[in-house]
């Protein structure tokens, strides 16, 4: 026998570039041919809000009594132009999802649970639901490039519009909605044959550039009777640009979302390299308004991985004027839900995936048209959910503002945050913490 010590065995390493996920992508792409396609938003790691902090008040700054000293939360969305602005009494809004990709009850749940809190709901692509508009206190109405439902009737009922010229997880992209969920009434929302794929176009069929767009905001105008604030949706990649350009065609509103932003489908490859994080768009964003002497004149709403409380005050801090909210508030509704693990598994997912949306098969009757799976979920049950949640939102970003000795939720500024990173420091502009440095904009 040998006297030779054993060598410890280590454990297999895999690749970093080659992991178990990217070797699996390789082997399905080469036995179909097709590229993946897949819901919700980027799954990768972004910089994002989880790396700022708050300087709450101590000495130099005094903190506000949350029991006795009020901290307002109300927003005024599109005094620039309109002749009916929109009074919001939270900052927290629901963004565009269309009906098609989420059922019917889904779209009325949105719609009440946001009524119920004093703020508004969006349609998407596909028009607009007689429910969706009998439950909605405020109801923004999306025209995008696709046109799918539109129609003058429906901008009129609206109270805000909301021209959609791209989205965070697919920038310079269109959505796809699959066949099994244009049922008999998205078909004929749409004009599209029942059970075929649909896939949005990726621009506006009747402008080609900035100047077009003036035009058209003009043209909505008179189709409204200048009564409804006009919004512009962008995907952010270059923020600082795409906001002065759509302040110079007559916005009232900007809409910034970021690629942490969910969609209902589109390609994989789309939503994890295509575009950039809302963290590193709001301050470019800002900085066009503040150079347009437009900042607070033209409202800024930033959306993309909106989560909690402290996510709306530091994107507020930042230089926003309200958030929006889509994945969280599908499962504020119930969506992914734990307690239906087993029929997720089924579906080949998991519960926390956020990647059947596409499939039409939820069995939380949310991202669905199966009649039997709608069934599933009760509007007004879902709504009251929506609701808490949105409350809690808008008590946690109070809770925070009076930390930091704040009246108002639009009193925050980026001086009350820190960053824990560098990319954090850079991209939010706010300096490292326990420093004075930002890094590319100050000295060591």
């Amino acid at each position: 026998m040998s006297d030779a010590p054993k060598i410890p065995q280590t454990e297999p390493r895999y690749s970093a570039t080659f992991d178990k996920n990217t070797a699996s992508e390789i082997r399905r792409a080469a036995a179909t041919g097709i590229y993946d396609i897949r819901g919700a938003g980027a799954k990768r790691k972004l910089p994002h809000f989880d790396d700022l902090l708050f300087l709450g008040a101590s000495i130099s700054r005094y903190p506000l009594e949350g029991y006795r000293e009020k901290c307002g939360t109300d927003v005024i969305l599109g005094n620039r132009f309109a002749k009916k602005p929109i009074h919001l009494k939270t900052p927290v809004t629901i963004a565009g999802m269309s009906f098609g990709a989420l059922s019917g009850p889904a779209k009325e749940a949105l719609g009440r649970g946001a009524s119920a809190v004093g703020t508004s709901t969006t349609t998407g692509d596909g028009g607009m639901t007689p429910e969706e508009r009998g439950q909605s206190s405020i109801l923004v109405y999306q025209y995008l490039p696709s046109r799918y439902g539109m129609n003058p009737d429906d901008l009129r009922k609206a109270d805000a519009i909301e021209v959609v010229i791209g989205q965070g997880a697919k920038p310079g992209g269109g959505g796809m909605l699959l066949g099994q969920k244009i049922s008999d009434r998205v078909a004929k929302m749409r004009c599209l044959p029942k059970g075929v794929d649909q896939r949005s176009a990726c621009r506006h069929p009747d402008w080609t550039g900035p100047d077009d767009l003036e035009i058209k905001i003009a043209e909505i105008r008179e189709i409204t009777d200048w009564e409804k604030p006009i919004y512009v949706k962008v995907g952010a990649t270059r923020p600082y640009f795409d906001v002065a350009l759509a302040v110079k065609a007559g916005a009232d509103v900007v809409v910034l979302d970021g690629m942490q932003g969910g969609t209902a489908a589109t390609q994989e490859v789309f939503i994890e390299h295509v575009g950039i994080p809302i963290l590193a768009a709001i301050r470019p964003a800002v900085q066009a308004l503040q150079d347009l002497g437009m900042h607070r004149k033209v409202q800024l709403i930033v959306s993309g991985g909106i989560r909690n409380g402290a996510d709306v005050a530091k994107a507020l801090a930042l230089g926003a004027d309200a958030v929006a909210i889509g994945t969280a508030a599908l499962i504020a509704l119930g969506d992914n839900d734990p307690h239906l693990e087993e029929e997720y598994n089924k579906l080949g997912t998991t519960a926390g995936a956020y990647d059947d949306w596409h499939e039409g098969k939820d069995p939380a009757g949310i991202t669905t048209q199966d009649p039997e799976l709608m069934k599933r979920l009760d509007p007004v049950k879902a709504g009251r959910r929506l609701a808490n949640y949105l409350s809690v939102l808008t008590m946690e970003a109070q809770v925070i503002a009076r930390a930091c000795g704040k009246s108002h939720l639009h009193n925050l500024e980026p001086e009350d945050l820190v960053a824990l990173t560098l990319e954090a420091s850079a991209m939010a502009k706010v300096p490292l913490a326990g420093t004075s440095w930002i890094p590319g904009v100050s000295q060591f």
